[in-house]
């Protein structure tokens, strides 16, 4: 049995029981991806990025980390193997950019971001792994634009939960896990975690 002090602890453990203080009360989790599954989603999306955009010499990958890096890196990876196309790939952390950051102050762990070309050339493509309010977008559109404005901005996401609080769309979808908001859905990324699966625990 594991037990976790904070929701931020199960996002690089994946045990069957999880027991949540907030709540005080046993949750199992339950697995929606598996890292077949995983794969065969961010080849599908990798297909539609190609679809959608005819020049490919414009794009790039931005990933959200932790895990949007990842799954920017594994669409990238594909799109090299279906046509013969190297994408540049960065990331941003968007601690200080979110809306909540100056009243959950140690909460958030901060790194740095990476964003090494112009991005004013480039279609830029943001890249996450869970789209729920839209509020970690803002913060990452925020960012981006405070090193340029780029030609345009498309949003691939591996999971779409919905219960949205502002208007923000994706463009690219790998799955949609309708989810009530007393529900947490958690991408788990072997770079981070043991092993790649997306589970929601109650």
């Amino acid at each position: 049995m594991i037990y976790f002090k904070t929701i931020r602890d199960i996002e690089s453990n994946c045990s069957n029981l999880l027991y949540l203080p907030l709540n005080i009360i046993w949750m199992k989790k339950r697995i929606i991806l598996n890292k077949e599954k995983i794969d065969s989603i961010i080849k599908r999306l990798a297909h539609e990025v190609i679809e959608k955009n005819t020049n490919l010499d414009d794009i790039y990958l931005i990933g959200i980390k932790s895990r949007g890096d990842l799954i920017a890196n594994k669409i990238a990876d594909e799109i090299y193997s279906l046509v013969g196309k190297k994408i540049s790939c960065g990331y941003v952390d968007v601690t200080f950019y979110r809306d909540d950051f100056l009243t959950n102050i140690g909460s958030h762990k901060i790194g740095p971001s990476k964003i090494n070309l112009d991005i004013s050339k480039y279609n830029v493509i943001l890249v996450d792994d869970v789209l729920f309010t839209g509020r970690t977008i803002k913060a990452a559109l925020d960012e981006i634009f405070s090193f340029g404005r780029p030609i345009a901005v498309q949003l691939a996401v591996l999971v779409d939960r919905g219960n949205r609080q502002l208007p923000i769309k994706a463009n690219f979808i790998g799955k949609n896990i309708p989810s009530s908001l007393n529900e947490h859905v958690h991408v788990c990324m072997k770079d981070y975690d043991e092993n790649d699966e997306v589970f929601i625990v109650e």
